[in-house]
């Protein structure tokens, strides 16, 4: 066994497909194809459904991912220590964060990439139940999500500042005079929110209830840049969080902020008490907490 065979078996996790996995991993489909059998062999256990195309894990398949997922954290762990045990911080830092987040996480991955050069960065648009157990199973370094449903037993966490909201609009197909909007100003325009369930859409459709109003929106959908599109194309006006950044794409775009509006749970970032843990992790998660105080 080695430590390429277990990022072939992450890769096809990950992608579903042997081809994309490959490629992920920059072999041939029958060279992943050929590891991965003897890596089963090795264990003398099944670990891929296989048909005429990638048709999931067996359960032992499933138990054998997920120690594949914290051999390779302890990997990319080691290596990092090492590196800040030199006074560097190399790597890729995995960021999990919820959609239309009142933070913009570019002030986080500007604020790391000026400290650490060396440092590279994925991002992931995720639910929070998805941000927890990423985190738990080492598939993220830190997440930016609610804190509602947050087990402090097993994670820490760094509140940020409360979530407030504005109605985002296109200023060349709407024309708004206040400088503060209320919720009932916003009943009869149409609107575009993120898709029911999601957490921003729930704080939403709280503030339009407790007022005795039903929102009936004239798009839906789990897509920033959709909602964004629309916005721009005079579909729709958006409800959108204070500071996140998305109102300075363009100048035609303006954020106008709504009376007593804000999410139901705050929003924080979010690190795995539980060892391995990421030196990139530690050392980010600190930073972060300086820059907030500041």
């Amino acid at each position: 066994m080695d430590i390429k065979q277990l990022k072939f078996l992450i890769a096809l996790d990950e992608t579903r497909h042997f081809g994309q996995a490959a490629a992920r991993c920059h072999v041939t489909q029958p060279t992943l194809s050929m590891r991965l059998r003897n890596l089963e062999n090795e264990l003398g256990l099944e670990l891929v459904r296989r048909g005429q195309r990638f048709e999931g894990f067996t359960a032992e398949g499933e138990r054998v991912l997920a120690w594949a997922r914290s051999l390779m954290a302890a990997h990319d762990g080691l290596y990092a220590e090492a590196a800040a045990c030199r006074g560097q911080l190399v790597g890729t830092l995995r960021l999990g964060v919820v959609p239309l987040s009142g933070f913009d996480p570019m002030e986080l991955v500007r604020l790391f990439a000026e400290q650490h050069p060396g440092l590279r960065f994925q991002l992931f648009a995720l639910s929070s139940d998805q941000i927890l157990e990423r985190l738990g199973s080492n598939q993220l370094d830190l997440g930016l999500s609610y804190l509602d449903r947050l087990d402090r037993e097993h994670f820490d966490s760094l509140e940020l500042a409360a979530t407030r909201m504005g109605l985002l609009y296109d200023r060349r197909h709407f024309q708004f005079s206040e400088t503060t909007l209320r919720w009932e100003n916003l009943i009869d325009l149409p609107l575009g929110l993120l898709s029911a369930g999601m957490h921003f859409r729930q704080s939403i459709d709280h503030c339009f209830r407790s007022r005795g109003l039903t929102p009936l929106p004239k798009l839906e959908t789990d897509a920033v840049h959709q909602l964004l599109q629309a916005v721009s194309a005079g579909l729709c006006c958006s409800i959108m969080p204070l500071r996140n950044g998305l109102a300075e794409f363009t100048n035609e775009l303006v954020l106008t902020p709504i009376e007593d509006a804000h999410t139901l749970a705050p929003l924080g970032l979010i690190m795995r008490r539980g060892a391995p843990r990421s030196p990139l992790a530690e050392a980010c998660f600190s930073e972060a907490r300086t820059l907030i105080s500041a």
